[in-house]
């Protein structure tokens, strides 16, 4: 008997979704704030990611990141994503993730799509999100900005500053291995668009000499303790989440993506909430600054730590889909799901 229903399934590679992403960088832009907003207005289902660890890699887990986005989108999935940390003394990023997508109505997947470029592109957007928002005078101008690790966030973040109209006068970059460093500095930067790029001796050094901080390490305890280092409240884009001792934050402007989800794992947010059993050092999210509800104060250091939540990657995901549908740049399996009789 010929089945009554077929259900398509596409695969859409990390070399088309690259593309797209770094031809339409405020197409993406727009679908991580978009995303954001419909999160604050209900308009989603955001479980807790859930860790998958081992105990012969103890540094290494897998993070399953469910979610679903009602509103315009009716669309639900996962991004499977993998962390590694061991993969970069081998010269290949510590991430790689799959994102799969699944259709409201049936509830069958749809597509199934590369995700270390959407997990990095939607982080990067998301990023970039926040420092429009949350500098002090929204001008998409820095004088110094720093990147605490120079790896594939960095260099994503970097390039999302720039191709949305960032201009940087001085750029600073610090690793912990200063041939990752000097690795970014030649490939990665575009000297045109700077008066200097400088790789910084020392951390200390670096904070001190910014306005805004980027932290893209892949450290799993805080490292960052010593409070002058702030005197001249910079932005930090905490997005590594685990780099800036608790107390730290208690003496700053924070805000979050969501207050719930930040509050796991062992974040800086999350250890502070252990250490005073409050969260109110949280002033709110990054939806509460885009929508005029929350305001952000600049006497004191801002800190942007999102946690990262999957319906971002869902709203990423489904945007590429789109595109890479109407161009004809997926694969289609017709007969990937096959006994389809009751």
């Amino acid at each position: 008997m010929t089945p009554t229903h077929t259900f398509p399934f596409s695969i859409i590679t990390g070399r088309t979704i690259f593309r797209l992403v770094h031809d339409h960088l405020d197409g993406c832009m727009e679908a991580v704030q978009k995303a954001y907003l419909a999160h604050a207005e209900g308009h989603s289902v955001n479980p807790a990611s859930f860790f998958l660890r081992f105990p012969d890699r103890p540094n290494a887990r897998i993070i399953g990141l469910p979610s679903h986005l009602a509103d315009s989108w009716n669309i639900s999935g996962i991004k499977w994503i993998s962390s590694f940390p061991d993969n970069i003394h081998k010269n290949f990023p510590r991430a790689s993730a799959v994102l799969i997508l699944n259709d409201h109505g049936t509830g069958y997947p749809f597509a199934c799509l590369e995700a270390s470029v959407v997990s990095a592109s939607r982080t990067a957007a998301s990023a970039v999100l926040a420092a429009a928002h949350l500098s002090p005078d929204k001008s998409r101008r820095v004088k110094n900005l720093g990147l605490v690790g120079t790896g594939l966030i960095s260099r994503y973040i970097y390039r999302f500053l720039l191709g949305t109209g960032w201009e940087i006068e001085n750029l600073h970059l610090y690793d912990m291995d200063p041939a990752q460093a000097e690795r970014f500095q030649a490939k990665v930067c575009d000297p045109k668009r700077h008066a200097a790029i400088r790789i910084s001796p020392n951390l200390n050094s670096l904070i001190q000499s910014c306005e805004m901080v980027v932290f893209a390490t892949v450290a799993g305890r805080p490292h960052v303790h010593d409070a002058s280092l702030f005197s001249h409240h910079p932005l930090v884009l905490h997005i590594s989440l685990r780099d800036l001792a608790p107390e730290l934050l208690l003496d700053a402007c924070n805000i979050v993506d969501d207050i719930d989800h930040v509050m796991h794992a062992d974040t800086s947010p999350h250890l502070a909430e252990q250490l005073t059993g409050r969260r109110d050092f949280v002033t709110g999210t990054l939806p509460d600054i885009i929508t005029g509800r929350k305001k952000v104060d600049h006497s004191r250091t801002v800190i942007f730590s999102p946690f990262g939540l999957g319906v971002l990657d869902l709203a990423v995901g489904k945007w590429i889909y789109d595109q890479a549908v109407a161009a004809g740049e997926h694969s289609m399996i017709e007969d990937f799901f096959y006994d389809l009789e009751r």
